[in-house]
């Protein structure tokens, strides 16, 4: 067995070696059909800014040789190795790589079938000459000796926070100071650009800390961690919404952020090469003082949703209780005994209901479409434990390494990936599912069965990862009602059957609409509609409109607009994505050039 073991070890190492040789000579002889010639009819070249300074997927051998004919002599690939010992899995050879361009060092991952590439991830990790200034590059911190009218930490740090913004203006100006501005504050900080991130709450973290009472993490802490800072080893799995803020006002302060709390935009106009954007500020004491910043280049970091849909319903003037959208609710306390309704049942209607019952409401959740539930141990267990686990890192697997490996996997496969997980998912927990259904509940998987991720990606919405709320659903704990709202009366909620639900408080858990909504109120309609709709794949399911485009629109890369950027997605995707924007604000701000392969076109202003 072991000589069997070896001998496959020593195979897959053969061919990932004669694998990359084959490609590093093609890419020296600038010879891209040969280049091209090594990957399978069906195959998937995901690039991160390592060759296209964008972030794109070609598939097939002629998206192969398209991509090296417009990049091979600008970007002057060599060195590709591999960096691990390769290993091999049911006829699949999955390689760890490194190489470098003539602007930077690059890593990425490799899946060869049958001697030929099946995907390759290449990413950029550094630009040279511009490394990070870590590990054996970290600063001393202090200058020994003495000195004259030394200038300490402290100094510096008042000096910067005095003048940046008033008589230096910032290269990079990130607007929204949550979970993803925050993150690439931190990178561009490591990187030394000056940097000012606006935020219209008071402190990091408000916008975790102003949510609903009970919200917490859905995600597991592995999948969670920030660039540089990690979240210990003691940290609760599911991280509770208040912890959260304070970890992230925490993480602001060490990571040194030129932060602006109580920092309202008004309006973001392009001048010259770069942008004159109206703040209002409010100061310590109080007074709000209008600036103008002159950034080169905007980040729009405003998460991967846009302003709070509140439905127009007849009668809502009348109503003589509370009512709000869940993005105000204020927890449950006040409503002991009374009669709640929810309108909505995806991630929040669930934990306000939860919620509202533990403090002894009449509940009912108003169910308008089908939701994709699934439980939070299963999801954990069967989706996300080879990757994000302790398991995983026992296995050697570290946050990288299940970025790298979660990236590589290219949005056009993904589906047919992700449905063996999720029919898995079905058959253990058959009998949750059936109690489901039978208390009137309506289930979907996705429109082919993908589950909550793609759901994620293509829409934002339309699920709900179960921590406990549907069993109160499944046992009538939660009453159930089905079907649009079609008017409200002093003291009912009507339904389009005609069902009347008394109610004292009414929840519009109806989420939130696109991006563009937000982009709009801060550079225009016009440049919104310029440049399109944010989020999404093309994928033609509900909520993301065809065509395919094979990556989230907008994000993280370059848009139409040059100087304008997107940022955004839960903590995972906000800290693994955050690099890439980063290296490329680097890079403008440096002068090295930056030519675009393949800029996204506009198809959805929506």
């Amino acid at each position: 067995m072991t000589q069997s073991v070896d001998q496959k070890a020593s195979a897959a190492a053969s061919a990932t070696s004669a694998w990359l040789s084959a490609f590093q000579r093609a890419l020296t002889a600038r010879d891209a059909d040969a280049a091209a010639a090594l990957f399978a009819s069906e195959s998937y070249w995901r690039d991160i800014v390592s060759f296209t300074w964008n972030i794109t997927t070609v598939e097939g051998v002629a998206g192969v040789a398209d991509l090296l004919r417009a990049t091979l002599d600008e970007v002057d690939p060599v060195d590709f190795r591999a960096t691990d010992e390769p290993a091999e899995a049911d006829g699949v050879i999955t390689a760890w790589i490194a190489f470098e361009t003539r602007t930077g060092r690059g890593s990425g991952l490799l899946r060869l079938v049958d001697g030929k590439a099946f995907t390759l991830l290449t990413t950029l990790d550094e630009l040279k000459g511009h490394e990070e200034p870590i590990n054996d590059r970290r600063p001393s911190g202090v200058r020994h000796g003495a000195f004259r009218d030394r200038v300490t930490w402290a100094d510096s740090r008042v000096r910067e926070a005095t003048e940046l913004g008033y008589t230096v203006q910032p290269e990079v100006l990130i607007i929204g100071g949550g979970q993803g501005g925050i993150a690439l504050g931190a990178r561009l900080r490591q990187l030394g650009v000056p940097t000012i991130i606006v935020e219209r709450n008071e402190r990091p973290g408000d916008s975790w800390r102003k949510r609903y009472r009970s919200l917490a993490l859905h995600d597991p802490v592995w999948y969670d961690h920030l660039p540089y800072i990690p979240f210990p080893p003691s940290w609760p799995v599911f991280s509770p919404k208040d912890k959260i803020g304070d970890w992230l006002e925490m993480y602001t302060k060490v990571m040194e952020l030129n932060y602006w709390g109580l920092t309202t935009c008004k309006s973001a106009v392009r001048e010259g090469g770069g942008w004159a954007v109206v703040v209002d500020r409010t100061r310590d004491d109080g007074t709000v003082e209008e600036i103008t910043l002159r950034p080169r280049q905007l980040v729009l970091a405003l998460g991967a949703s846009g302003l709070p849909s509140v439905p127009e319903i007849p009668g809502r003037e009348k109503f003589r209780g509370d009512q709000h959208h869940s993005s105000a609710h204020p927890g449950p306390g006040k409503y002991k005994g009374k009669k709640a309704v929810v309108i909505g049942s995806n991630n929040s209607a669930h934990d306000i209901c939860a919620a509202l019952w533990e403090v002894g409401a009449n509940v009912t959740m108003v169910q308008r479409s089908s939701t994709h539930v699934v439980r939070s141990d299963s999801l954990m267990d069967l989706g996300l434990s080879d990757l994000y686990s302790e398991r995983a890192i026992a296995a050697g697997v570290t946050t990288f390494k299940a970025d790298t490996i979660f990236a590589s996997l290219p949005f056009r496969i993904l589906p047919a990936l992700q449905a063996p997980v999720y029919n898995a998912i079905r058959e253990r927990d058959a009998d949750f599912y059936r109690r489901l259904e039978q208390a009137g509940f309506d289930l979907d998987f996705g429109e082919d069965d993908s589950g909550l991720f793609l759901k994620y990606l293509r829409r934002g919405s339309g699920y709900y990862i179960d921590v406990g709320a549907s069993e109160l659903v499944a046992n009538g704990d939660i009453k159930l009602a089905k079907g649009q709202v079609v008017e409200l009366t002093e003291d009912e909620v009507v339904l389009g059957d005609g069902t009347r639900l008394p109610a004292d408080l009414v929840v519009y858990a109806t989420g939130y609409g696109s991006m563009n909504q937000l982009a709009s109120d801060i550079i225009g309609q016009d440049m919104a509609d310029k440049v399109g709709k944010v989020w999404g794949l093309g994928s033609g399911t509900t909520k993301d409109p065809s065509p395919w485009e094979g990556e989230l629109r907008n994000m993280w890369k370059p848009t139409v607009q040059d100087g304008l950027w997107f940022h955004g997605g839960n903590l995972a995707l906000s800290r693994y994505y955050s690099l890439y924007l980063a290296l490329q604000l680097k890079a403008r701000m440096e002068g090295v050039p930056t030519p675009v392969y393949r800029r996204a076109e506009v198809h959805h202003t929506e």
